[in-house]
């Protein structure tokens, strides 16, 4: 059996220094011995400094010196911390005027020096944003545009759909965007976003001889005899943590249940209510003068659905008065029914968790509807 070999304190931090100098493992192999004793004596003399290797004699710490030496640890670890915190930030400083893009681009740039953890925390974006960002197979200017797509709504909605072009330009400005008036103003009209102010001053007279606004047929008659006399349809906006989801239903009002719905980034008119209609008259068949009764929202008052909806020749029209939200107050009553269902106080819920959430809600609601049965 081979015999234990003994090493003396100064062998001991000599073998340390070597360590630091060398790197452990090279430092092992030069002086014939483990690593892992390399290692141990590391950590004691990080631990115990100048007390190193003294065995179990009486120069052992005693309680106090050993909360004092923790904290020493602890306050070092912080400092050590917060230089590297800097050294990030001054790093990136000239990524940060830029907008979430550039920082990103820094981000992904500077994996093989910081953590991208680290990085996002010292930036102020969040990891997961940025991870759905890198995993993206699009390329960079459809990732620019779709970031921009979500800075513009989240101001939209931040700013109760009040801010026009011009506002939401020197806002986006003022985060690092660089973009001028008139490319919000293309943006917005894809989008499908109108400022209130827009709609209820400059341009009232317009929006009132709109050939596609209708006026309140449904007048708050909520109870229906039969089903697809009556169906609803309205669009509400869902808080993720990265950006909004905009929910579109069509409910009918006999049984009350979502026949069609359409979750998306977007407020376009293909991305809400067009497939939200497709899936609707997929579920449930049309029925001579069917009243179809939504908001006056321009994913409604648009010459696209108006065409789809007029080659039925039977479909009548009804929309909300203006200001009236008691008019569509059954959509709107599902929408915070829902809102109430998925609040989490705590943390906010990912596109693709929200998306999950809001199906399984979707699903839950429908089968609690269910309970008449009927022939078409």
């Amino acid at each position: 059996m081979e015999k234990r070999k003994f090493y003396d304190r100064e062998f001991k931090v000599k073998a340390v220094q070597l360590g630091f100098e060398v790197g452990l493992t090279k430092g092992a192999r030069e002086l014939g011995i483990r690593t892992t004793f390399m290692s141990r004596w590391r950590q004691e003399f990080l631990e115990f400094g100048t007390l190193s290797f003294c065995g179990r004699s009486s120069t052992r710490l005693d309680p106090e010196q050993k909360r004092f030496s923790k904290l020493k640890r602890k306050l070092k670890h912080e400092l050590q911390e917060s230089e590297l915190e800097l050294e990030i930030f001054k790093n990136a400083s000239k990524y940060t005027s830029g907008g979430k893009l550039t920082i990103y681009d820094f981000i992904k740039s500077h994996t093989d020096k910081y953590t991208i953890t680290k990085m996002c925390k010292v930036l102020g974006t969040e990891k997961t944003t940025y991870d759905n960002w890198n995993n993206q197979v699009i390329s960079t200017i459809q990732r620019r545009v779709n970031l921009l797509h979500e800075e513009i709504t989240s101001i939209f909605f931040e700013y109760h759909e009040i801010y026009g072009c011009s506002k939401i330009a020197a806002e986006l400005q003022s985060r690092g965007f660089k973009i001028k008036t008139g490319q919000v103003s293309v943006h917005m009209q894809k989008l499908g976003l109108v400022s209130k102010v827009r709609r209820n001053a400059k341009f009232k007279r317009i929006l009132t001889a709109n050939p596609y606004a209708f006026p309140n047929v449904l007048n708050q008659q909520f109870n229906v005899e039969n089903p697809s006399m009556v169906w609803v349809s309205g669009i509400s906006q869902m808080q993720t943590a990265e950006g909004l989801l905009f929910l579109t239903i069509i409910m009918d009002l006999f049984d009350r249940k979502i026949i069609g719905w359409s979750l998306s980034n977007g407020l376009t008119i293909k991305e809400t209510i067009i497939p939200c209609w497709e899936m609707a008259v997929q579920n449930r068949p049309i029925k001579k003068d069917l009243l179809f009764h939504s908001d006056r929202r321009i994913q409604y008052t648009n010459k696209m659905l108006s065409n789809i909806l007029d080659s039925y020749e039977f479909i009548r029209r009804s929309m909300s008065r203006k200001g009236n939200h008691s008019d569509n107050a059954i959509s709107e009553s599902f929408f915070n029914s829902l809102k109430f269902g998925l609040i989490d106080l705590k943390v906010l819920l990912t596109k693709k968790q929200m998306s999950d959430k809001i199906f399984e809600y979707l699903e839950i609601y429908n089968k609690g509807h269910a309970i008449i049965n009927y022939q078409l």
